[in-house]
């Protein structure tokens, strides 16, 4: 082919790759044209390596240079904050994602169905009597007790404090989320892991429920404002464990090693929105729990939490494609 032959068919691709090159520099593009700009870098990178072979004028190797340098510059440039794509991922993308994995459902049932059947076995005083004692060590139900023998009101405890037990309760609960998410990738384990802390605070909830308990009153005055999202993240961690651990059992028709990388990458909102819900727990724990805030103001934090996790996990996770069914 001649170098004038050959010039002529390059230069409408090479033309055309400028124009992505003005256009991506002042707006985003598409999909489909983001894929065509880069078809189009790699012909004209192939074009620069053969150019020798081609026997290019050595002016037309210097615009491919330059024009090689723009586009790989845009293409792989640091792309600006875009707003609407992080406001669809957080809002529509991730609450979806969680709301219908299975897995989630799964252990959202599973660890609700050991959590409040223990809790009326420890609360009940004839279904199985000594169920909370053989349940939880007898130091710990002593340690309930005497913590918990007067309202949490904070004057034992100052900011820094307050501080020092939000890390510890970030680094403690942030724990037990770990445990049900890493045995869960063992799947049996993690379900028994998951089931033994289900059954030891349901048991701790029923046990302190009782009437005979009096300090059952504090007990619930202090945990009110942080359970909702402590036990939420704990269903989350299970459930992305779960999600996990099947992977590698049942990969379908990836290998094993392309199943935990697709599952992995699906189920990491599932593990942030975990993450921060220990963090809410733990700084609410830390700061609200134990302080002398009215009883009405603690409620008002679980209700709210409450409310903020069914509106963003059940409203804005419900499939859209049932609810416009239904219209």
């Amino acid at each position: 082919m001649k170098v004038v032959e050959l010039l002529e068919r390059r230069r409408q691709n090479w033309q055309e790759l400028e124009r992505y090159c003005d256009r991506i520099s002042q707006s985003t593009l598409n999909t489909a044209e983001i894929s065509r700009f880069s078809a189009l870098y790699r012909a004209a990178c192939a074009d620069l390596a053969l150019s020798n072979s081609y026997q290019l004028p050595e002016n037309t190797v210097q615009y491919l240079h330059k024009l090689v340098g723009r586009a790989h510059n845009q293409l792989y440039r640091a792309r600006q904050f875009d707003y609407k794509v992080w406001a669809k991922m957080l809002l529509e993308d991730v609450p979806q994602r969680i709301f219908n994995d299975r897995c989630v459902q799964t252990m959202f049932v599973f660890f609700w169905g050991f959590f409040i059947l223990s809790a009326w076995l420890a609360y009940s005083k004839t279904a199985w009597p000594e169920f909370a004692e053989e349940m939880l060590p007898p130091q710990m139900l002593e340690q309930m007790q005497e913590h918990f023998k007067k309202p949490p009101d904070g004057s034992d405890r100052d900011g820094d404090t307050n501080l020092r037990m939000a890390a510890f309760y970030i680094n403690h609960n942030t724990g037990i989320g770990l445990q049900c998410f890493v045995w869960g990738l063992l799947v049996v384990p993690g379900l028994y892991i998951t089931a033994k802390n289900a059954v030891w605070l349901g048991a701790a909830f029923g046990y302190m429920a009782r009437p005979d308990v009096p300090q059952g009153e504090h007990f619930f005055h202090f945990v009110r404002a942080h359970g909702p999202f402590e036990l939420t993240a704990i269903v989350l961690s299970a459930g992305a464990g779960l999600r996990l651990g099947m992977a590698w059992i049942m990969p379908g028709q990836l290998s094993r090693g392309a199943s935990l990388q697709k599952n992995g990458a699906e189920m990491m909102p599932v593990m942030c929105a975990a993450m921060l819900m220990f963090l809410f727990a733990a700084l609410i724990e830390g700061f609200i729990s134990p302080s002398s805030a009215p009883i009405w103001l603690k409620s008002g934090v679980c209700l709210l939490s409450s409310a903020l996790l069914g509106f963003y996990f059940v409203v804005l996770g419900f499939p859209r494609r049932l609810l416009n069914a239904a219209r």
